[in-house]
């Protein structure tokens, strides 16, 4: 009788993790067709004559290829000009965030200091101010500066460690066996050699994913390019793309072509540095 209860305790949990799996597995295919969807919406408009774009009911599949339609953005505005500073801002504020990030992030984690705990806290802080209060003062800062209508309102608050990014690599840090500073220490390496030779090669995955999230925010940015530039030459190609959208609002096919180019570089990006970013996600922000 007992073994007859423990098979029939088996056999239904064996089903409800089936169960449980396939309703996962459901779940996941159904998110994925509604983002899927409309990538490939803008996929197939892309590249379909614009006699085929308005019909009804819409037809999925293109009738005919135009590739030339990509060649569209670059002969209107200068897109090849907007798509090099777009690059020049989220590259330069990227590797300034990875850098000062990771400093900060290691100091906080590893160097006895006073007062470090009410330190952290305070950075942690300025996540909670709303970006629209630090608007207008910043930007009389940088309008006294003469930084207006240049690259470096964009930039260079990068090179001074976004909080959240010090919170993200703080906590990867803090899980890194102590042991390896104690033993690194012992052999003559100072907080310097901790950081460049233990902790950084260690970081790969969180490094990784701190360069994601900000590259991926920063090409997308609108806001702060609007407010910060205004020369047409140094548009981002979140501002050329509303400004395409503005003047050719009924050639469908130009605007989804230049959307699909303006997304693949933060899509090329995630999959060059999928694992990383995977990785990163998971071990991160586990213990403080």
């Amino acid at each position: 009788m007992a073994t007859y209860t423990a098979a029939r305790q088996w056999h239904v949990g064996n089903w409800g993790r089936l169960l449980q799996r396939f309703l996962l597995y459901v779940v996941v295919t159904i998110g994925g067709i509604i983002f899927v969807v409309p990538f490939y919406w803008m996929i197939r408009t892309s590249v379909m004559p614009a006699w085929q774009i308005y019909i009804f009911p819409p037809e999925w599949i293109p009738a005919e290829l135009h590739f030339e339609n990509f060649l569209a953005p670059f002969a209107v505005f200068p897109f090849g000009r907007w798509f090099i500073n777009s690059f020049i801002v989220a590259g330069l504020g990227t590797l300034g965030t990875v850098i000062s990030c990771a400093i900060v992030a290691f100091s906080f984690a590893r160097l006895r200091m006073p007062y470090k705990d009410v330190l952290f806290v305070i950075v942690l802080t300025t996540m909670i101010l709303p970006e629209t209060v630090r608007l207008v003062p910043t930007y009389l800062l940088f309008a006294k500066l003469g930084w207006v209508d240049t690259f470096k309102p964009l930039i260079v608050p990068n090179w001074f460690a976004p909080a959240f990014h010090v919170f993200l690599l703080r906590q990867f840090f803090l899980t890194i066996p102590k042991e390896l500073d104690d033993a690194a220490l012992i052999d003559g390496c100072n907080p310097i050699g901790l950081l460049f030779r233990i902790h950084l090669p260690l970081s790969t995955p969180a490094l990784g994913v701190v360069a994601i999230f900000h590259f991926t925010f920063t090409w997308n940015d609108f806001l702060y390019p609007l407010i910060y530039l205004n020369s047409i030459n140094k548009l981002t190609v979140s501002l050329g793309l509303r400004l395409f959208q503005g003047q050719l609002a009924l050639r469908m096919q130009d605007l989804m072509s230049a959307s699909l180019l303006v997304v693949l570089p933060t899509i090329i990006v995630f999959f060059i540095a999928q694992r990383y970013f995977v990785q990163g996600i998971v071990i991160s922000g586990v213990k403080g």
